[in-house]
């Protein structure tokens, strides 16, 4: 299984050398787009802690109830390397559906899923559609503070809290 061993974002961008410029890229484009959404590092939940235990860089930070009660520390955006792409989750939702899904279409991206999308080179995606992306994630956080929390919470499979 492939595993980013770091323990702070400059370990994180420096993790793998030939990706490096793509992971300073996107972190520009987060800079720009969405420089309400701070960037920092995320550890991902202890062993034995709910939450999922990957590292990733994170942009925007909010937390969800799991299904213990306990709070998880969840980014808005998370950018992680996994063994062959780099991939971007989403934790928000425009109306009733994540946000990925009016832009998933025209976006390009190798892979993408409910609410994340995975790239090898951010040249291969359709830069301007990506931008609107990344501001409205920033937009619909600043007008919206819970809405991430909601959204983790209320994804198929939780009940709403």
């Amino acid at each position: 299984m492939f595993r980013v061993e770091v323990a702070s974002v400059e370990e994180y961008f420096n993790f793998d050398p030939a990706r490096r410029a793509e992971l300073l890229a996107f972190n520009g484009l987060m800079a720009t787009h969405a420089p309400s959404l701070e960037c920092y590092f995320h550890g991902g939940a202890p062993a034995g802690d709910p939450g999922m235990r990957f590292k990733m860089i994170g942009y925007g930070r909010f937390q969800y109830p799991a299904s213990s009660g306990a709070l998880v520390a969840w980014p808005v955006v998370g950018l992680a390397l996994q063994k062959n792409y780099i991939s971007v989750y989403l934790s928000v939702s425009k109306g009733p559906a994540p946000v990925l899904a009016a832009y998933a279409l025209e976006l390009n991206a190798a892979r993408s899923g409910r609410n994340n999308f995975s790239f090898k080179r951010l040249s291969d995606l359709n830069r301007p559609i990506l931008e609107a992306l990344i501001a409205e994630v920033a937009a619909i956080t600043i007008d919206d503070p819970p809405n991430a929390a909601r959204y983790r919470s209320c994804r198929p499979g939780r009940e709403a809290s």
